[in-house]
């Protein structure tokens, strides 16, 4: 029997409701795919979403600001990251060029909490529970993305095969780029006895399937040194001349190095040399490197390197990054210059720079060093964005942790020139976000005491600024419309990148309640919270010359932000209706709210009240002012 003869006979049955009929049916025409399959399992942050809207709202009292008035605007965000990532689908939805996330690795070592409690190694929804609660994180982050956008993902054995499988649902199996080993420790054992696990991987994909490190030197680790007089060749790095383990005894290999007069052999004597060639030598005995012809060519070209030391001088070969010593049909050895292809190796990660050992020493220069149990490597997050091409580019981490990811933007900031700019979400569990993520970028920033002699300056070319999520009620009422337009103040300075307030618009003195004006010099914005400051400010704008249109965001009960009012003077404002604006993005990614069921008598009194709160401003101002000044209190 088929499905259609299976519906049919579902339709003719007896005794069953409309819901089981349907239920029923939509089990039958369910299909089968490829992929993971897991059972959903709610979270308590899932279920305030279905009543709350999330905000931000800044903690002035925390923000640094340079005097560099170019200086990039990162963001710190204290709340759940599912709450946080919800306002950035408003803020940033398109926006971010590279995200890196390094989220719990459900090993059952009191890493992964979920919903107050950490999952137990034992626990038989363990892994359901992790993909239930990266799944709806991965989907708003895949939003963000910019078309061109990549996200790194570090993860070990525990999900790297879940993880990949769950990635390429969401981003696509085509936008795969690869997965690279990192080693975190130089030796280990995890529930071996056999195998020592000493590493995990960095899982990347990209929101399209591109070559998205195209002119990308990403294969330049290690080349840390210039020439001033062959800059055309790039760095280069220094590499021994001798072959302290050959494979096999050479003797074109085994001659004199003079320098200054002095001879140099391999191995450091003449009379092993002599012995060498006389017939008397072991397979494996020291050779150079290069043949003596190479080495004379090298030499008179700016491709060897003396340097002296206690016990005289050692002798180094060059490796430059886009230059190369090679040798042509006849014998004859010339210097080639080309551009060295781009490559993303997995061997990029093998340094031990890279490893835990070496991110816990980090930390402790910064601060205790057992401030957070699992931090990475500044070096490591530094070496993967280094991959992107666009260095004024955006970049987010929503598992923040000990704040790595924005030290490493900062210092890749200052190394190349570069102007990225950083967000970095966590909880505040045990004070962490307060403690130690916002403590250790307050030291990179402004500087901190090593020890009681010396003192390590800041990356002071940068601005923090630090948010905390809050809530508004879901519902479409008059309070909860006027209480969103007003709290997303903060969201609104986020999203068009302009956080200096101003007193006064075109003379006239700006009321928290009616209307604020935001202009850093680059750009301007307006926030009109009550409809009746419209008239003023439209005619204010008739006698103002305009360079650009004034980012104006206006409160409506609808999607209108008042266009017949500003006729006028439509060429001088960018309008947006608010809250919809909100409403519109943040309905794209949050669960659906639960139906609620309102008495009859509430349901007949409700559109009068709405009538009369909706315009009402006074009425319902008081309780988010008190908000608002209770925040700023805290400054």
């Amino acid at each position: 029997m088929n499905k259609t003869e299976l519906a049919q006979k579902i339709q003719t049955i007896e005794g069953l409701t409309p819901d089981e009929r349907t239920a029923l049916l939509g089990l039958l025409r369910s299909q089968k795919k490829y992929g993971l399959v897991w059972e959903d399992k709610p979270e308590d942050v899932e279920r305030r979403l279905e009543t709350e809207l999330p905000v931000l709202k800044e903690i002035p009292s925390r923000a640094i600001i340079s005097d560099n008035p170019d200086a990039p605007n990162h963001i710190l965000i204290e709340g759940d990251n599912l709450e946080a990532l919800t306002t950035l689908a408003y803020t940033h939805e398109g926006k971010i060029d590279v995200i890196y996330i390094d989220p719990p690795y459900n090993t059952g070592n009191k890493d992964f909490w979920y919903n107050d409690s950490y999952v137990r190694p034992d626990d038989d929804y363990k892994h359901s529970m992790w993909l239930s609660f990266m799944s709806k994180r991965l989907r708003i982050a895949k939003k963000l993305l910019s078309d061109t956008g990549v996200i790194f993902l570090s993860i070990d054995d525990h999900e790297q095969a879940n993880l990949k499988l769950l990635c390429d649902e969401i981003f696509g199996e085509p936008n795969y780029v690869g997965l690279l080993p990192r080693v975190t420790k130089k030796s280990g054992k995890d529930h071996s006895d056999d195998i020592a696990k000493n590493h995990d991987y960095v899982l990347i994909y990209s929101k399209e399937p591109q070559p998205i490190f195209m002119g990308v030197q990403s294969d330049a680790v290690g080349f840390t040194n210039q020439d001033e007089h062959f800059r055309q060749r790039g760095p280069y790095k220094v590499n021994q001349t001798l072959d302290y383990d050959s494979l096999w005894y050479n003797p074109a290999m085994d001659f004199p190095i003079i320098v200054d007069g002095v001879y140099y052999y391999p191995g450091g004597s003449k009379a092993l040399h002599d012995a060498r060639h006389a017939g008397q030598h072991n397979p494996k005995d020291w050779v150079w490197r290069w043949s003596q012809a190479k080495f004379d060519f090298g030499l008179k070209h700016g491709f060897v390197i003396f340097k002296k030391s206690r016990n005289g001088v050692r002798i180094y070969t060059k490796t430059y990054l886009n230059a190369s010593i090679e040798k042509d049909k006849q014998g004859n050895y010339y210097v080639a210059h080309k551009e060295r292809e781009t490559k993303m190796s997995s061997l990029a990660l093998v340094e031990n720079e890279f490893s835990n050992d070496n991110a816990k020493k980090e930390l402790g220069r910064l601060m205790d060093a057992n401030a957070f149990d699992f931090p990475k490597p500044s070096s490591l997050i530094y070496r993967l964005i280094s991959l992107i091409p666009n260095k004024d580019c955006t970049i987010l981490d929503f598992f923040a942790g000990s704040g790595t990811t924005l030290h490493a933007v900062m210092q890749l900031n200052k190394d190349d020139g570069g102007n990225r700019d950083c967000i970095i979400c966590t909880n505040n569990e045990n004070g962490i976000c307060e403690n130690v993520t916002y403590e250790r970028c307050r030291r990179v920033i402004l500087g901190y005491d090593k020890s009681e002699d010396e003192f390590i300056d800041g990356l002071t070319d940068n601005n923090l600024r630090y948010y905390r999520t809050a809530f508004v009620g879901r519902r479409r009422t008059p309070q909860n419309m006027r209480r969103l337009m007003l709290l997303a103040t903060d969201m609104l300075c986020i999203k068009e990148n302009v956080y200096i307030e101003r007193d006064e618009f075109a003379g006239m003195p700006t009321l928290e309640n009616g209307f604020r004006f935001f202009d850093d010099g680059k750009k301007q914005m307006l926030i009109i919270y009550n409809e009746e400051a419209i008239y003023d400010l439209v005619d204010a704008l008739e006698n103002m010359d305009v360079e650009q249109p004034i980012i104006t965001y206006v409160f409506s009960p609808a999607n209108d932000p008042w266009r017949s009012e500003f006729e006028t003077v439509a060429d001088k404002v960018k309008l947006t209706a608010l809250p919809a604006a909100i409403y519109n993005a943040y309905k794209r990614v949050l669960p659906k709210p639960k139906d609620v069921i309102i008495a009859e008598e509430e349901k007949a009194e409700e559109p009068e009240a709405a009538k009369e709160s909706l315009f009402d401003f006074d009425e319902v101002i008081d309780e988010v002012t008190l908000f608002t000044n209770k925040e700023r209190g805290e400054a």
